[in-house]
């Protein structure tokens, strides 16, 4: 009766096993500038797992090497041995892998969020962050956990070139509530607290949640009353070069079709359009729909949406799509696009 179970349990084993997936951290995250003199990593996940998913009968997790501190660390360093002035800290918000199992197929799903900040004397001042969601499907590649974990190392990889080129945010965050740094950030956006808006236009999105409008830029429409461009002398800027701009006292985004009024309610400012005004298969441009992601719009001014000038009309077939006010990304909203 021993032998049985002794020979279930191998059986079984041979059938179910789990393997690993190592976060392969080699690729180069160089800071060219050599402006980083300590680099550290907070943790503050509640767990150090980060979660599996299958490849045929085997059971891949997917994880560091030794842990996300020490790895992430190491990684640093081993590609900036040159010291520089600044104290950077790397917060680990969130990384999880999990697995959606369909009928004759798998999607793999990567959530990760993870901030950089520059520790001053008065504390700790927001840089930058990544906070996506990356899928892939077994039916493009079987070796889901392989290709998640790739994702991770690129995510992170970006993450980290945005901070050597992004300036520190001014406000300061304690370190005992570096935790809750964005709820702490979002009380201190002006954008968010203004009754009356004036016009102007905003380079980027740090400009526009902070509410510092380019005093040296005059908005200018065509005749028909449409935003075109922006002037400063002799300098004229088509308006899509813009993150957003204000005109008699109502904020719009800027979008691949035009532009669209930016709402605001207990959440946080919104735009409300759909996945085809958001996101076309192509512009005039050619600009793409990660780039129009991110707020780069390379479209041709030409067409508001229905949202937009002289009206509060809301776009009654879009949906809300909230602008993050810590990358001026879009935070779309589940199944967006989709037919109910």
């Amino acid at each position: 009766m021993m032998k049985q179970i002794l020979l279930f349990l191998l059986f079984s084993g041979a059938l179910f096993s789990q393997k690993t997936e190592i976060i392969d951290l080699t690729k180069s995250i160089k800071d060219s500038k050599n402006s980083i003199k300590s680099f550290t990593v907070i943790d503050q996940r509640a767990s150090q797992e980060i979660g599996s998913v299958m490849y045929h009968k085997d059971e891949i997790k997917v994880a560091f090497e030794n842990d996300a501190s020490k790895d992430i660390q190491n990684w640093f360093y081993k590609y900036n041995p040159v010291r520089g002035n600044d104290n950077m800290v790397l917060l680990l918000e969130k990384l999880n892998i999990s697995e959606d199992k369909k009928e004759k197929y798998s999607i793999g799903k990567l959530e990760l969020r993870a901030s950089i900040f520059i520790k001053k004397d008065d504390g700790y001042h927001y840089v930058c962050r990544k906070d996506t969601v990356a899928t892939t499907s077994s039916r493009t590649t079987p070796y889901l956990g392989q290709n998640l974990a790739r994702k991770t190392t690129l995510i992170l990889t970006d993450l980290f070139k945005d901070s050597y080129e992004a300036k520190p945010w001014d406000f300061s965050i304690p370190e005992n509530e570096l935790q809750n740094y964005a709820s702490l950030l979002k009380d201190k956006l002006d954008i968010l607290k203004a009754t009356e808006l004036t016009d102007g236009v905003y380079k980027d999105y740090y400009s526009f949640f902070t509410y510092n409008p380019d005093p040296e830029y005059t908005l200018q429409t065509n005749d028909k009353g449409i935003v075109t461009k922006a002037i400063k002398g002799e300098d004229k800027k088509a308006i899509r070069y813009f993150y957003a701009f204000v005109y008699k006292g109502i904020a719009y985004k800027n979008i691949p079709f035009g532009y669209t009024e930016i709402f605001k309610d207990e959440n946080g400012l919104f735009i409300e359009v759909t996945k085809a005004e958001l996101f076309p298969e192509s512009t005039t441009s050619g600009a793409s729909i990660g780039a129009a992601a991110g707020g780069i719009i390379g479209g041709v001014i030409g067409a508001v949406v229905d949202a937009s000038i002289g009206s509060k009309k809301r776009n009654t077939n879009g949906s809300k799509v909230y602008l993050d006010p810590f990358t001026g990304h879009y935070i779309l909203p589940e199944n967006f696009g989709k037919t109910k």
